[in-house]
């Protein structure tokens, strides 16, 4: 890339003028307008500053469907000039690297800008083609049999109620804990892929989680399946293994496809399957305290799928004093063993949302420093990045109130749903899995499992006396 100055008032793009270039703007702003007969010269991407993209009815939408993506209220028929902003970390211009011609804009630079240019010849001397890529990529996923869309449904699930984890073909493990992986299998004779979770019964032994392993499947089975919690098909053993098979087919943990920020609208599909899957748990008495980027999953579907019960609770009474969770997302209550009860789930969504918003945690991370970390948690102590919009500002502001009695959802998830920022949500689509995935995620889904590690999995090894010891295990008589 070759660095370019532009000063104050200069021209970029000409209407009329020719140029291939991909533009990345280190500093400074642009403002994008549209005149009749010019061709746009590249694709731009702004790292700082804004840029204000102008344009009127000429442009034809059928030749520019990737800047009407960003332009859903253009009024072809008004006859009148519309604008739009660009703020730090956004791009555009991607229709010249599609091959979508736009003959209507200038670029003008409204101050001083630095910019670095990539010219599409050489862009495509390296990658290739982005419409042979995009082409390339589809086919692919396409005539993939590994990685389905669509869930399972033409299937009998009832014959799968007493099959034995000999009957299932282990395929490749895609999150695992200290004794517990996730993984998919196939039955034997079948064509169909679930989801598997089993525990090492040696690991299990050795680090003494028998009963919480066995409160995990009891917290299980006393969910009832929704959009959020998969059913439980059957619990199963061998000599190794004991598993609990689940109707569905599990992609990753949120945080895998995190390495850059979603949009509001994914954020908000996430948060509200979220919502739905804790009112369900909290129905049920049972405390979750898993929300968090590294164990609430998406389906293949790219429904959200919460599968990882091992710091679920059923409470006896309103509060708890374990301390347990994924320690960026614990509630000050917890961190200071105050005692907890649902109030710290909802404390979890907002830290999970700010998070999918800017790809950090909102109090740091415990891994560079744990006490700054809880200290900052106790406080309530975060900044909002000026780029959150009002709605979600005010949703996460009222999610991580220290005081848990005025906490946004202590009061019933009804003040949790109703909030302004989930306007328009179709709670009952959620609830049922039916709503439709934001395409934002289905991308960043596909990305992943194209270029998905290999099984992480490890196998167990057994001496005599292991085996001995599991064959017969007290705690298993009920599995």
């Amino acid at each position: 890339m070759q660095r370019v100055e532009v000063q104050a008032g200069e021209t970029v793009v000409k209407q009329g003028g020719e140029g291939d270039c991909f533009y990345v703007v280190g500093s400074g702003e642009f403002e994008v307008f549209a005149t009749q007969g010019n061709d746009l010269p590249g694709l731009y991407m702004i790292q700082k500053g804004k840029v204000r993209i102008s344009f009127d009815s000429y442009i034809n939408s059928e030749n520019a469907s990737s800047l009407m993506s960003d332009i859903q209220k253009l009024d072809e028929d008004s006859g009148t000039e519309l604008s739009m902003e660009k703020n730090e970390g956004s791009y555009f211009g991607e229709w010249t690297l599609l091959g979508e011609c736009i003959d209507s804009l200038n670029v003008v630079a409204l101050g001083d800008v630095v910019c670095a240019v990539l010219t599409k010849e050489k862009f495509e001397s390296v990658v290739g083609p982005l419409s042979k890529i995009f082409q390339d990529g589809y086919r692919s996923r396409e005539t993939s049999s590994d990685f389905p869309r669509e869930p399972v449904k033409s299937i009998d699930t009832s014959l799968l109620s007493k099959v034995q984890l000999s009957d299932l073909e282990w395929k490749t493990c895609l999150y695992s804990t200290d004794c517990c992986e996730i993984g998919l299998v196939q039955p034997k004779d079948s064509e169909h892929l679930f989801s598997l979770k089993r525990f090492s019964k040696q690991k299990l032994k050795k680090l003494g989680k028998e009963e919480q392993v066995l409160k995990e499947k009891q917290l299980f089975k006393e969910i009832s399946a929704s959009g959020g919690v998969p059913q439980v098909l059957c619990t199963c053993a061998d000599r190794t293994h004991v598993g609990i098979l689940l109707n569905t087919i599990i992609s990753c943990p949120i945080a895998s496809i995190l390495h850059s920020p979603l949009d509001e609208q994914s954020a908000r599909f996430c948060a509200a399957s979220v919502v739905v899957a804790l009112e369900d748990l909290h129905k049920a008495g049972i405390l979750y305290r898993g929300v968090s980027p590294e164990v609430v999953m998406f389906a293949q579907t790219g429904h959200v799928q919460l599968v990882d019960f091992r710091f679920g609770k059923k409470l006896s009474s309103e509060r708890t004093f374990t301390i347990c969770g994924m320690v960026d997302s614990l509630a000050p209550e917890i961190v200071q063993a105050k005692g907890h009860g649902f109030a710290a789930d909802w404390w979890a969504l907002g830290v999970l949302i700010y998070f999918m918003l800017q790809s950090e945690m909102p109090f740091g991370s415990w891994r560079q420093n744990e006490l700054d970390t809880f200290a900052k948690i106790a406080k309530g102590q975060f900044t909002l990045p000026e780029t959150f919009s009002p709605e979600v500002v005010d949703l996460i502001t009222k999610l991580l109130v220290v005081d848990e009695n005025e906490r946004l959802g202590s009061k019933g998830v009804d003040t949790v749903k109703s909030h302004m920022w989930f306007n328009g949500v179709n709670w009952e689509s959620v609830k049922n899995g039916t709503c439709t995935v934001p395409q934002e995620i289905l991308t960043r889904l596909d990305q992943y499992l194209e270029t998905r590690p290999a099984d992480i999995s490890a196998p167990d090894v057994l001496t005599n006396d292991d085996v001995d010891e599991l064959n017969t295990p007290e705690w298993l008589e009920d599995w």
